[in-house]
């Protein structure tokens, strides 16, 4: 089907806003921290249609994303997450990069995969994300 998003299997259009339970399913977090994240993280603000259910655009999408990657990847308090987001805005809106090695390493296997995650899917994810910030 053209314009529909093959990567997440959910069948809804590449542009289509999530709720907020698609959201935390999708990164893996339970929605009451993603409201909590509301809470403490500025720039992350979902419409909220009647009844005050969520939804989120491409680029909350991609910001709960990076949320997510400092937090739970990086080992970032929310507190240094926050500066960290908010210095990539002062700078641009680009943040500092997550250089993925390609040749096999600790962790990684001689299939090009890196903890059971194929390395090109993760490059692809880490374009997409890139694209949604820009």
């Amino acid at each position: 089907m053209a314009g529909f998003d093959v990567a997440d299997g959910g069948g809804k259009a590449s542009g289509a806003m999530l709720s907020i339970g698609e959201l935390a399913e999708r990164i893996g977090v339970p929605t009451h921290v993603l409201r909590y994240w509301e809470t403490r993280f500025p720039q992350l603000r979902p419409l909220q249609r009647s009844g005050r259910r969520r939804y989120y655009r491409a680029e909350d999408v991609a910001l709960a994303e990076r949320i997510h990657h400092l937090l739970h990847v990086q080992g970032f308090t929310v507190e240094g997450a926050r500066k960290a987001l908010s210095e990539a805005g002062a700078k641009g809106g680009e943040a500092p990069a997550v250089k993925i090695r390609e040749e096999p390493a600790a962790g990684n296997d001689a299939k090009g995969q890196v903890h059971g995650v194929p390395v090109a899917a993760l490059v692809a994810l880490r374009q997409r994300l890139a694209a949604a910030l820009d």
